[in-house]
Formats: C-alpha cells, structure tokens, sequence
C-alpha cells in the first residue's frame, strides 16, 4: 500500500513563532500604549509616527535574534526603574535630577553618566579578557576568557543602552523644549558608536560561532572610549545642552542612528580586515608586509594631539593614549604567528568583512538621503558642498567602489582588506577629522 505525502510548502513566518515571540511582541505593544498614554501630548505627529514605527521594528528585530529581546526588555526596565527613582524627588519643573548625586542605584548605576561611565569600563574589561582568551592554554572558542569578553560586551551595551534611555528622559526634566534624544553632540553619537559597532560584532559572533574575532573588534570600540573620556573631561560634554536650530528637526532621528549604522560597521570591517591580514602574513619572513598597519593605527591614535589646541592641552593623555596604541599594535605584529593560529579561516574573515561593508553601505546610503532632506528644510538646499556632505560623498564612494569591484571583478583577499582599512581612514576624517580642521554648515560639531 503507497503513502502519497502532500507538500504544502513551508509555513508561514507568523505560524513558526513561539509563545515567547508573542508574549514579546506584546510587551512592546503594551510599551507602545503607555509611551503614546503618558507622553503623547507632548509629541508632533512626526515623532508619534516615528513611535509607531519603532514597534514593527523592534518586534522584528526580536523575532530575527533572540537575545535582543532579553537585551531590550532589560534595559526598558532599567530605565523605568531610573524614572521611577527620579519622579520621586520633583522639583518645579519636573523630575530633580539632583536625585543622581543622592539616590544610591541613581548615583552609581543608572544615571546617565553613571552608566555609561560603567559602560566605559565593562568595554575596556571586555577587551582585556577578549585578548587572554586569545593566549589562553584552553586554545578553542570556548576558552572561559572568550566567554567572559563576550558577556562582558553584552553588560556594556545593556548600560550603554541604559544610559541614553535615562539621557533622554534626563533631558526633558531640564526645561521646556530643551529635551531631544540624545543623538546631537560627539559625546553622545561616540557612545552610539560604541554599541551599535559592539552588537553587530555580537551578532556576527554568534552567526559564525567565532569569539576569538571579539579581540580585534573591540580594539576600536575600547580606542572610540578613550577618546570619549577625554573628550568628557575637556568639554565637559556629558552636560546636557538645548539644541541648536539646526538640529531642533526630527530628521535627526532618523539620519544620525543610520549614519552611525554605517560608520559601525565600516569601522568593524576595517578590524576584520586587520585580521584578516595578520593571519595572511603571520609568516616570520613576513613582518614588513605589515609594517603599514602599523604606521595606519598611529595616524589614527596621534591625529588629536598634533592639530588641535584643545588636545594639545592634554598632551599627557594623548601621549599615553598613543603610547598604549602603538604598543598594542606592536604587540600583535609580534605575536602574529599564535595569532594567526587562532583566528578563523580567510573564507570566514572575507565573508564577515563583505557583509559588515554591504549592510553599512546600505545605511549610510539612506543617511545621505535623508540627510539631503533634512538640509532642504533646514538650510533651504538639497546639497551645498559643505566640506562635512563633501567627505560623506567621499566615503559612499568609496565604499561603493569597493563592493562594485567585489561583485563585479571578484575583489578578495589582502587587496580586499587593505581597502578595508584605508576606508577606515576616510571614515574617520569624515566623521571627526572635517569637525577638526575644516569649517562649514556642520561647525555645531567641532572639537
């Protein structure tokens, strides 16, 4: 007697979602409802809009990776609790965010400041123990110090995220129209930097089953933090300041988190990249083929301190800061023949870095629109070749000239990754060097 079996093709996205996914998507809901509930009086119809779009967002998001729903629900409780403790000391305008300096869990975990000062140092330890795992006798993605730098980067993104979640809410308690996500300034878009860069690495992490790759991915995460502290003790910039009228648009919003998406991942690319290249010329005859790695990291690292005043006020630090760079890249140069034996193969680094540059190009793409739409209304002009949209051309180009050459001509291989890294160069003259030396209709955002 035959079986006939009847295929009815696969099942529906909705059908294959757990109870967790829903019970997910409902919190959000429910979040949803509150926000528009207690705050929805004081939105325009752009920003309510923007609110309901967030939902499908971030329900999708949790449905694509797990752990962001554990990462998200976590750290809307954080920040309700923060709220919680500062609504009970009001003053006459709102909240008393004197309550930071007096209120222990306000103080020293969820303040602002105070998480993302711990921030600061969970991304310093996850690096640390990201390197021991590296040269630990255990010699396998699962060495405990891996794991550690891992679980580590997850702390510091979970107070990163923490942190400009109570920002934002810190900002409205100041005045009348001085509250704005905090997105506006160096300080803020550095911290941004940090933990998107640090959860596309985790994602690619847990895709390709790789931690060892943490060691070179958050060199640039922990290096983005040092420039951070310094900036936070010269400028003072975790003071929360009104917006200038510039960026009082909700464009911001919009074109700030994806132009950062971009620079993320640019910057993730251009670490896998090192690696890449590290492992290809791991050989003991090899180390000058390596040597301009070497002098890429001190340009990067030593660019502060010789062209601005304001850093050459604080030569002490940036003479440290450079001296520890130069070490650290000296280091793995020395060191690359172990090195090498632990990263993964040249088709998983080749893959990681051409994804990283796809996804950053695409955003950086839709920031460039949308920062085109944001200068007609704020400057009357779609493009004015201000040094700032000239450098941002620069990069799209570049970035798209690399992925014309991948897919079209088969660009692999050490060219690939070299590209890779002098795009990180560009980047970074675009996003800190034009703030640096050149003035234009961007000058809001100089050093």
């Amino acid at each position: 007697m035959s079986t006939t079996t009847l295929k009815l093709g696969k099942p529906s996205l909705l059908s294959q979602r757990s109870l967790a996914d829903w019970l997910f998507a409902a919190l959000i809901v429910l979040g949803t409802g509150y926000a528009f509930q207690r705050y929805g009086q004081a939105m325009d119809g752009y920003e309510q809009g923007i609110l309901l779009g967030t939902v499908p967002a971030l329900i999708a998001l949790g449905w694509f990776w797990g752990p962001l729903r554990g990462l998200a629900l976590a750290v809307g409780a954080a920040t309700l609790i923060a709220i919680a403790l500062y609504n009970r000391q009001p003053d006459a305008f709102g909240a008393d965010l004197a309550a930071a300096d007096k209120v222990f869990l306000l103080k020293y975990f969820l303040s602002s400041q105070s998480a993302i000062l711990w921030m600061s140092v969970l991304f310093f330890m996850s690096t640390a123990f990201y390197w021991l795992g590296f040269f630990s006798r255990q010699g396998s993605e699962d060495a405990t110090a891996l794991k550690l730098g891992s679980r580590l980067a997850w702390v510091a993104v979970f107070m990163a995220l923490t942190g400009t979640m109570v920002r934002w809410f810190e900002s409205h308690q100041i005045g009348p129209d001085i509250g704005h996500i905090p997105v506006s300034n160096l300080y803020e878009v550095f911290v941004l930097f940090c933990w998107l860069t640090t959860l596309f690495y985790l994602y690619y992490e847990a895709h390709y089953k790789i931690r060892s790759l943490g060691a070179f991915a958050m060199l640039v995460v922990s290096a983005a933090v040092g420039f951070l502290l310094w900036y936070t003790v010269v400028r003072e910039a975790q003071e929360i300041q009104p917006l200038v009228p510039a960026l009082q648009s909700w464009w911001m919003k919009l074109h700030v988190p994806a132009n950062f998406i971009g620079y993320g991942t640019f910057a993730l690319a251009a670490m896998v990249g090192f690696a890449y290249l590290v492992k290809q010329h791991a050989a003991a005859g090899n180390w000058w083929k390596l040597a301009p790695l070497w002098l890429l990291g001190m340009v990067l690292c030593f660019e502060p301190l010789v062209f601005r005043p304001a850093a050459s006020s604080s030569a002490g630090y940036w003479a440290v800061y450079f001296g520890i760079s130069a070490l650290i890249v000296s280091g793995i140069l020395a060191a690359r023949v172990r090195i090498a034996a632990r990263l993964p193969s040249f088709e998983v680094l080749d893959d990681m870095m051409y994804k990283a540059i796809a996804v950053g190009f695409a955003f950086f793409t839709i920031a460039t629109v949308l920062g085109a739409f944001w200068a007609a209304e704020a400057w009357g002009g779609y493009w004015s070749w201000d040094p700032k949209e000239t450098w941002a051309l620069i990069v799209w180009l570049n970035y798209a000239a690399w992925l014309h050459m991948r897919l079209m001509k088969g660009l692999r291989g050490a060219a690939s990754a070299w590209w890779a890294l002098v795009g990180l160069v560009i980047t970074t003259f675009a996003f800190l060097g034009v703030n640096m030396f050149l003035s234009g209709l961007h000058s809001y955002g100089e050093l």
